[in-house]
């Protein structure tokens, strides 16, 4: 919008100045004899020192403008023409002086040195733009700006002495009487051959800086207009001297137009811009920090200073609706993370529909909804409100060719009857939320013998202690593919658990465990340990050597001997340090000093790190200037949504194009679809991995389909390339 007003503002000065311009012509053309003396005899000496003082005034701006801005732009071609137009300014000056009808310069004034001096300034202009404009433009410090502005005032020395010799060395150019002389009528053609010179050679480079151009053109133009007058006027009472001098000073002002534009309003513009982009990004960053990026409901920050803010205002009951759609965990390991996402937000869309604006709707990060109502008069418009959601999930969820029956359990928990705390009251609602799903009825009100199911959660704990000895945890990979080769250039271990009662568990549900047990310690060195042998493994049976891609814990990041135990795992297994990746995420930004000394210090070890999950916080890019990475994995969510998405499309992009400025790898992640991939080959990413190429598998899954796997990768890349050629 901005750019549009400059470009409206620039049109509508073009239109004044040719309209005034046809004005001028129409004049001369109509009315030349009856202008002639119009001003009076005695008044052309002062109409004609004005001009030229208003003429002096703009190239001695420019100069001064040039001077003032050359420490900070340090181009050769602005401190160039900060000489060149102080040497006409100069030679206006001189030339102004000079006068016929100016009192004593020097010596009387005749219609000699005047001449002289304006057509020195009128060869000068042209010869000097063409060469500053055809020469390269390079830095130049800003010292040499004392050199060079000080050759205008030694060629402006010369030209006085020579010009004002005692016995005169030039012919003159105007006789009295008789007007302009040939040589005068001569040179001022020479002149315009010059600036038409110029006008091609602007014409031809017009595409570099259009605005900047069209005013050094419509400058040019005017100059030629002048000379053409100066050569056909009667003598200075002739209209056509005093328009030609209008011409004259409209070009000089359109030459400072064009410098100004390019020196000052346009880098103005371009800041403003560049502001604006900032705000705007921030904006985006604060809007990203406080919402979901599937479903762009308020997440779990937004909804806790919600609660804190609302919450104890008054003693009304209020009322929390924790809102989960039944088996999506089921869902989204069945269907895939995209179809799963899709569902989520069509839920939400329906919950957003139709409950009233003044019920916050939120989602938290476990992928069920919250709904905070800040005043419930009774718990039975509880129920039937409940009744209401699920009555609006009756309808089937259609998913390209699959058709979902969605049911939703819900748990409500009441303030101040069954909390005291923000915090009580979501964790109640969930409680009550996870009870509602064993009931056919699905909704429940919260009762304190629900929070019993932490025991659930001791014993999972329990079991988990079991589940390393009795092998019950094993690793899945996922290859990772080069776009450049179609190649399997590495691959991310991803950890998973069979229970011999409760079956697969997620890792979602037993790593927090882990991770608050103390037992991701243990863990955490067991699949280094694995993958790292793995990988060994597989290079002893044939396949090439691979990376392999192993996630941190914040638990295993504070851990005190990490490094060490990083260093005796890759001399135990034989691997190559360049051959494994740790992969660390946002979660562990709490102490920057702790991570940016363990992060240093695995790198002298020789491995790489990367960030995973990248661009899904409030603070990824502290990552870049806070930590010593190789590598940015794209969070799947942004890579999903690419093809719908404007704004997830261009922080792909973005995030490409800065790891490369960066010198970092990038990885993405989440690659269901062909169209995915289309995109992140034209953005040139490097390396991919999703369920378009493979699931994760196992590893004698993964050695016994490497080469099907990297062929089937290799045939999508090729067909992807023949549709571009």
């Amino acid at each position: 919008m901005r750019k549009f007003g400059a470009d409206l503002s620039f049109y509508k000065e073009g239109l004044r100045f040719l309209i005034l311009t046809l004005i001028l012509l129409t004049i001369i053309g109509f009315w030349s004899d009856e202008f002639y003396g119009v001003f009076g005899e005695n008044n052309y000496v002062t109409i004609h020192l004005m001009i030229e003082i208003l003429i002096i005034v703009v190239t001695i701006t420019i100069a001064i403008q040039s001077w003032l801005i050359s420490p900070y732009a340090q181009s050769n071609k602005r401190l160039y023409l900060g000489a060149l137009f102080l040497t006409i300014g100069l030679l206006e000056i001189v030339h102004a002086l000079s006068y016929k009808g100016m009192p004593f310069f020097i010596m009387e004034s005749t219609t000699y040195a005047p001449t002289w001096f304006y057509i020195l300034a009128r060869l000068l202009l042209p010869i000097g733009l063409l060469a500053i404009f055809s020469m390269k433009e390079k830095k130049i410090h800003a010292y040499y700006r004392w050199i060079i502005f000080s050759i205008p005032l030694f060629f402006i020395s010369a030209c006085v002495v020579f010009i004002y010799l005692p016995t005169p060395f030039l012919p003159p150019l105007v006789e009295e009487g008789n007007g302009p002389t040939a040589l005068k009528n001569n040179l001022q053609y020479m002149a315009i051959f010059f600036q038409l010179v110029l006008i091609l050679f602007l014409i031809n480079n017009y595409k570099l800086a259009p605005s900047r151009i069209s005013l050094f053109l419509g400058g040019s133009v005017y100059l030629i207009i002048s000379d053409i007058l100066f050569t056909t006027y009667i003598d200075v009472y002739d209209i056509k001297n005093f328009i030609g001098h209008i011409f004259q000073l409209s070009a000089f002002y359109l030459f400072f137009r064009a410098i100004y534009y390019a020196s000052i309003e346009k880098p103005f513009q371009q800041l403003l811009r560049t502001q604006e982009h900032l705000k705007k990004s921030q904006e985006e960053m604060h809007f990203m920090a406080y919402h979901d990026d599937v479903t762009n409901l308020p997440n779990e920050r937004y909804l806790l200073e919600e609660l804190k803010e609302n919450l104890y205002i008054d003693q009304s009951e209020k009322a929390v609706l924790a809102i989960e759609v039944d088996r999506f965990s089921t869902i989204k390991a069945s269907l895939g993370n995209t179809y799963a996402d899709q569902m989520l937000n069509i839920v939400a869309q329906r919950l957003q529909k139709f409950l009233p604006e003044k019920y916050i709707l939120s989602i938290l990060r476990e992928d069920y909804f919250i709904v905070f109502i800040d005043d419930q008069k009774n718990t039975q418009s509880l129920m039937h409100l409940g009744k209401q959601l699920q009555e609006i999930m009756t309808e089937p969820i259609h998913l390209q060719h699959f058709s979902l029956n969605v049911n939703l359990n819900i748990g409500i928990s009441l303030y101040p009857t069954d909390a005291n705390t923000e915090e009580e009251l979501l964790m109640h609602a969930k409680y009550a939320m996870l009870e509602a799903g064993k009931i056919p009825a699905r909704i429940l009100y919260y009762e304190l013998i629900m929070s019993s199911g932490m025991t659930d959660k001791l014993i999972l704990e329990n079991d988990l202690h079991k589940a390393l000895d009795n092998d019950e945890l094993f690793l899945e990979y996922q290859p990772q593919i080069d776009l450049q080769t179609g190649r399997i250039t590495g691959v991310e271990a991803l950890i998973r658990w069979q229970h011999p009662e409760k079956g697969w568990i997620s890792p979602g549900t037993f790593i927090p465990i882990a991770e608050e047990s103390g037992l991701i310690i243990p863990i955490g060195q067991w699949v280094l340990e694995t993958a790292c042998y793995q990988v060994k493994l597989w290079e002893k049976e044939g396949l090439p050597p691979l990376k392999v891609a192993v996630n941190l814990s914040l638990g295993q990041l504070f851990q005190q001997d990490l490094v060490e135990m990083v260093q005796e795992v890759l001399v135990k297994t034989e691997l190559e340090p360049q051959c494994l990746q740790l992969e660390i995420t946002e979660s562990m930004t709490i102490n920057i000093d702790q991570m940016t000394t363990a992060l240093r210090n695995l790198k002298e070890l020789g491995i790489t790190i990367a960030i995973d999950d990248f661009g899904t916080g409030y603070s990824s890019l502290s990552y870049l200037k806070d930590f010593s990475i190789d590598c940015l994995k794209i969070d799947r969510s942004f890579v999903q949504k690419i093809q719908s998405n404007s704004t997830d499309e261009a922080l792909v992009a973005m995030i490409i194009s800065m790891a490369k400025h960066l010198q970092l790898n990038v990885v993405a992640e989440g690659i269901e679809e062909v169209e995915q991939l289309a995109y992140l080959m034209a953005s040139n990413c490097e390396t991919v991995q999703g369920y378009l190429f493979s699931k994760p598998i196992q590893p004698k899954l993964l050695q016994e389909n490497f080469h099907e796997i990297q062929n089937n990768a290799q045939s999508i890349l090729g067909q992807l390339t023949l549709i571009e050629i």
